[in-house]
């Protein structure tokens, strides 16, 4: 009953005093704290009834490989498919739990065993074909799984909804945009009845994939609309990054009188945090406590993420401390968040407490976050020493990203040479963001040998990304290197690459502004530029003089002042300062990194005018006040 309400902690309270359980009491939680998203916890129960010895019956088993499922763990589905094979004779319903671990398998991404598993059943049901063919379009072979489909139809299967749920869920997740279309096309041809499930599912396929107005089309041509429904429209809104509708569809949701539950806050909470909208964020928290909605834990990691990516880290602080329960997602999301706000040695700190629990481990997610944490503050000897601890005392492989970070941490240390040492003598193929990673560094400490032998790694893989062509060109102006420049200018023109323009945004008054250089659309756009020639001249007054290094042209110095002039940060700040009240911080989101040039400036401008600045980039958070910045010019 009280799993059912979604009480975990009175459901647990009674499990812990019961004087005797049996199978069915331990399949319950197991199967409740996934349902909960509560895996740590759910494992935690499986340890402990093996402990016991404790023999699973056939649900237990079946609650065992969906939570595998759910968390994807090969390893462990392996595991409990050993133990099935073993104890065969609890397997005397076998479709039912073949068919549960051929969606384990391909779920965990071995959809080779899931067929052969589908392949060796005697009485295949429409379930089974229903998980393996969701199963190919999950792991992207869509051929495969248009193929299976047709012969269900030979073998005289007839789909039912829930197939065709599984399958349109499952395009959205993959982001498979046609078969979705050819899916829909299917079920109006065959006379499904229009569920609020399939409706749904339609609609989150469409939102997911992109294509924003047909999932609204179905969404308006639904006559009677549940709160999954609205959730589903909500969650494809905020896909796209869409704030402003998907705040006005909230509003009418609550205007029809349906009630949001806690899906629908994770979906605004998250749009909140891509475009750092701080005040809609706190106004949506205000608006679950007011309304009493159930802070899962999955809820209460959406805030920490919205309140750190927003720029409030003590926000996210506050929630992590209030927090009765905290899987390792609610660790890894605080550490990930001081890491973005440079506080370095407070999440290794927050690691350090991490390993004194003793339910729940670091993962590869954790190492990832601190190891980032050490990159930013600068903290080389104590990242290394956590590398190495990660394989030798947790047991953790390290994967590409985990090198990556390695590659950061030295390169930002102008430590290039041992970089590149890692890199050669890593385990597996670099990728391209290990070598950008130590690109980076060469345009950051100006080596341009090794900048020339980096990138030249980087086009044979990827020659048609923008952003390293664009690091290499700085490092050849930086080197008033214009020929090179010029080269590389060209080369992109040839082959058609644009570079992506530099955007920032500010939120007012439940609106994010968005500003790119040299857009003139803005309606208090004289405003603006009457206050950018004010900061120009204070600047100026004040002793600063522009770092021109960032332009890549060969132009007078003064045309490179004018240029950086209206860099789209500094159109922003120009907006916050005459919009934005003395005693609040002016908030600004940039979608690439923060030049050098406008780095020095704001560090300026927050002494000048008295005001906090704060700057989300491409890589982490900016704290500018009283002329300096929390980054301490290490970013």
């Amino acid at each position: 009953m009280y799993t059912e309400s979604g009480s975990m902690v009175s459901a647990n309270k009674v499990f812990e005093t019961m004087p005797e359980r049996d199978v069915v009491t331990w399949s319950t939680m197991i199967r409740s704290y996934s349902r909960n998203k509560m895996y740590d916890e759910a494992l935690s129960i499986i340890r402990e009834m093996f402990l016991l010895q404790v023999r699973p019956n056939e649900i237990a088993m079946i609650n065992m490989v969906n939570l595998f499922a759910d968390i994807a763990s090969l390893e462990m589905a392996r595991l409990v498919h050993c133990y099935a094979i073993k104890n065969s004779d609890i397997g005397s319903m076998d479709v039912r739990i073949t068919t549960s671990l051929i969606d384990m398998y391909a779920k965990c991404g071995d959809i080779t065993l899931a067929r052969r598993l589908f392949d060796e059943l005697s009485q295949k049901s429409i379930v089974s074909w229903t998980a393996l063919i969701a199963g190919y379009i999950r792991c992207n072979d869509l051929k495969e799984g248009v193929k299976l489909f047709v012969n269900l139809h030979e073998g005289n299967e007839i789909p039912n909804e829930i197939t065709m749920l599984s399958l349109v869920l499952e395009c959205g997740f993959s982001g498979a945009l046609e078969l979705g279309k050819q899916l829909h096309t299917y079920i109006l041809r065959n006379g499904f009845h229009m569920s609020f499930a399939l409706v749904t599912a339609m609609v989150d396929m469409y939102g997911k994939c992109g294509e924003i107005e047909m999932a609204r089309t179905l969404f308006d041509g639904t006559d009677e609309r549940d709160v999954m429904l609205w959730t589903a429209m909500i969650s494809g809104y905020a896909q796209a990054k869409c704030l402003k509708e998907a705040i006005d569809l909230f509003v009418e949701m609550r205007n029809s009188g349906e009630n949001p539950n806690e899906v629908t806050m994770v979906s605004l909470l998250s749009l909140c945090a891509d475009v750092g909208a701080l005040d809609i964020g706190k106004w949506i928290h205000a608006y679950i406590d007011k309304q009493g909605i159930q802070s899962d834990i999955i809820l209460a990691t959406t805030l920490i993420d919205m309140y750190g990516k927003c720029g409030d880290i003590d926000g996210g602080c506050h929630i992590f401390k209030r927090a009765p329960y905290r899987d390792i997602c609610m660790w890894n999301s605080m550490i990930s968040g001081l890491a973005m706000h440079g506080y370095g040695e407070e999440a290794l700190e927050l690691f350090s407490q991490l390993e004194k629990t003793s339910n729940i481990k670091p993962n590869d997610v954790t190492f990832i976050a601190a190891l980032h944490a050490c990159s930013h503050a600068g903290l080389v000897t104590e990242g290394q020493r956590l590398f190495d601890r990660m394989m030798h005392e947790f047991g953790v492989a390290p994967k590409v990203e985990h090198y990556g970070c390695l590659v950061d941490l030295l390169g930002r240390a102008g430590k290039l040479n041992e970089a590149y040492n890692t890199i050669n003598s890593m385990p597996m193929k670099p990728n391209t963001i290990v070598w950008g990673s130590l690109l980076a560094a060469c345009k950051l400490h100006k080596n341009l040998s090794l900048g020339e032998i980096v990138v030249k790694r980087l086009l044979e893989t990827e020659p048609h990304n923008c952003g390293y062509n664009v690091l290499m060109s700085n490092i050849y102006a930086s080197a008033k290197r214009w020929n090179e420049v010029a080269l590389m200018r060209t080369s992109m023109k040839d082959i058609g690459i644009q570079k992506e323009p530099g955007m920032s945004s500010i939120e007012l008054n439940g609106s994010v502004h968005e500003f790119i250089m040299g857009e003139l659309s803005h309606p208090k756009i004289k405003e603006i530029f009457g206050m950018l020639a004010e900061m120009s001249m204070k600047l100026k007054q004040a002793g600063y003089t522009a770092d021109t290094s960032s332009v890549l042209l060969n132009i007078v110095e003064e045309e490179k002042e004018t240029a950086l002039n209206y860099h789209s940060e500094k159109l922003a700040i120009a907006f916050g300062l005459i919009s934005i009240g003395p005693s609040t911080p002016i908030r600004v989101v940039k979608n690439l990194r923060v030049c050098d040039d406008c780095h020095s400036a704001t560090k300026l401008l927050s002494k000048i005018y008295g005001r906090t600045i704060i700057v989300r980039d491409r890589n982490r958070f900016h704290h500018f006040k009283e002329g300096s910045c929390s980054c301490g010019d290490y970013w």
